[in-house]
């Protein structure tokens, strides 16, 4: 599954909503569509969170998103509102991830820390590690790109909706996964120049031992 992700990703996120968009909509009514057009989504969504094979934060974060998501969807009552309640929850995403870096916590660190035990490594120590201020930083930079896509994805679907009503759907569609592999490709980087900074920096590491060692010495 791994080498066929991005085809998997355009099948399900975007061709069969986009299908059932421009296919079935004249037989149902926009709204009824459109929450059809998410299920083979949430499926596949589904399906790769189980296929993890362990619960960890990561797997966790996607799949209450998605249900949250769904639940925003159906409460909506009509077309239009759904793809307003597309915009608010976009919106309150943005605010969830400039949060997470307002309190010091940013949502992408935490993804890393499954990304690194997954590879074998010690939570505890790796995240003694990326607590480490060089290291830090940079997760709070990723978890900025995270909260500027979701804001400014927010803004532009709001745009779409006032100019073109229930129209903007697939229009929406496209714009989502554009830039989902936007974002998918700045996190890559930016994992991959964690990982130079690691390996380039041994400082960093033995600080991390000396900070591990240290709290493993305290009295509890």
């Amino acid at each position: 599954m791994k080498k066929n992700i991005v085809l998997l990703d355009i099948i399900f996120y975007v061709l069969f909503p986009l299908f059932i968009w421009h296919f079935i909509r004249d037989f149902i009514g926009d709204y009824y569509t459109m929450l059809l057009s998410s299920v083979p989504g949430i499926i596949y969504s589904v399906y790769r969170f189980f296929e993890l094979k362990r619960i960890n934060f990561f797997g966790v974060f996607i799949l209450v998103t998605l249900m949250i998501e769904t639940l925003v969807d159906v409460l909506a009552g009509s077309s239009l509102q759904l793809l307003w309640n597309k915009v608010f929850y976009a919106g309150a995403m943005s605010l969830f991830f400039f949060s997470s870096i307002i309190i010091k916590k940013p949502i992408t660190l935490y993804f890393g820390l499954d990304f690194a035990e997954l590879q074998g490594y010690d939570r505890k120590f790796s995240k003694c590690l990326y607590y480490q201020k060089q290291l830090f930083l940079i997760f709070q930079l990723i978890t900025l790109v995270f909260a500027l896509r979701s804001g400014v994805l927010a803004l532009v679907k709001a745009w779409l909706i006032i100019e073109y009503g229930v129209e903007a759907f697939d229009k929406g569609i496209i714009l989502r996964q554009a830039f989902s592999w936007l974002l998918t490709g700045i996190t890559i980087a930016g994992f991959f120049y964690i990982g130079k900074v690691i390996y380039t920096s041994p400082e960093l590491i033995k600080k991390a031992e000396r900070e591990m060692a240290e709290k493993e010495a305290r009295p509890s």
